[in-house]
């Protein structure tokens, strides 16, 4: 059963705006752009993948931040301790408000690459005056499915899906990151670990509210409500005719959720989304 975060309730719309990220990865250059063009108003941050940023290149980064929009770079870097750091201080040099590392290497290599990444950007950003982006470890992807009993872990040993997520959400926050990349099934045991400050991204939720108690499907809300941080939407906007009205609709859609089981949410001055 889904454990709500007591400090979830965020429900003004601002605040909503500011939690939903438009994936761009299913267009080209050019249609991506045109997506931000007709969404800066109305989101926040749009999420470029591996696929896009190749087509695209750094320029097509500094397009959408022209357009006064934040990006969340999703990479997935993954290298050697001594390599990932270089990589990251360019991405922080391109102004993305996130980024994130690929989680696969053993404790003692992630930990060692998570930290000289952080302390890298960090002293980047202080001596050139850059702002320091929110960095992520990705511990899970979506499209794993919450059944699979079994992961290969660290020298070999199988573990379970949930334990290697909450090893890696706590790898990361002893490195001193900023939050996870997960499956919106592991919200709740990431946020009970971490607290509340540790950022959370999630894709791969229901835009409807799920009532039956059997669907393996999260609900937006649900994952709000959890403790997720930021919420990825792709193809409902791309689908959609007129997608500035698919994002409120999907906000709107959101916050009735929130309002119609708040499980506990507290409504707060200051959302941690920052």
């Amino acid at each position: 059963m889904t454990q709500y975060w007591p400090f979830s309730g965020l429900l003004r719309q601002t605040a909503l705006r500011e939690r939903l990220i438009v994936s761009l990865d299913l267009g080209d250059r050019r249609e991506a752009l045109q997506l931000v063009d007709r969404l800066a108003r109305v989101v926040a941050m749009f999420k470029v993948g591996r696929a896009l940023f190749v087509s695209g290149g750094p320029d097509f980064i500094r397009e959408i931040r022209r357009r006064g929009a934040e990006v969340f770079l999703d990479l997935k870097f993954h290298d050697t301790p001594r390599n990932v750091p270089r990589v990251a201080v360019e991405a922080t040099r391109l102004g993305v408000k996130m980024f994130d590392i690929h989680a696969s290497s053993s404790p003692a290599c992630l930990t060692d690459m998570m930290t000289r990444t952080r302390a890298e950007v960090s002293r980047v950003c202080r001596t050139e005056g850059l702002r320091r982006p929110n960095i992520l470890a990705v511990a899970m992807l979506a499209s794993i499915s919450p059944t699979q009993p079994r992961l290969v872990g660290p020298r070999g040993r199988d573990t379970g899906c949930a334990d290697r997520v909450a090893q890696i959400a706590r790898l990361a926050a002893d490195a001193a990151l900023d939050g996870i990349v997960t499956s919106p099934h592991q919200i709740s045991r990431v946020r009970n670990i971490c607290g509340r400050r540790f950022v959370i991204v999630t894709s791969g939720v229901s835009l409807r509210d799920i009532n039956d108690g059997q669907s393996h499907l999260i609900s937006a809300a649900d994952a709000i409500r959890a403790g997720a941080d930021f919420v990825v939407i792709g193809a409902p906007v791309w689908r959609a005719t007129e997608p500035v009205r698919a994002v409120r609709e999907i906000t709107d859609r959101i916050e009735q959720g929130l309002r119609a089981n708040p499980r506990g949410a507290l409504d707060m001055l200051n959302p941690r989304p920052l």
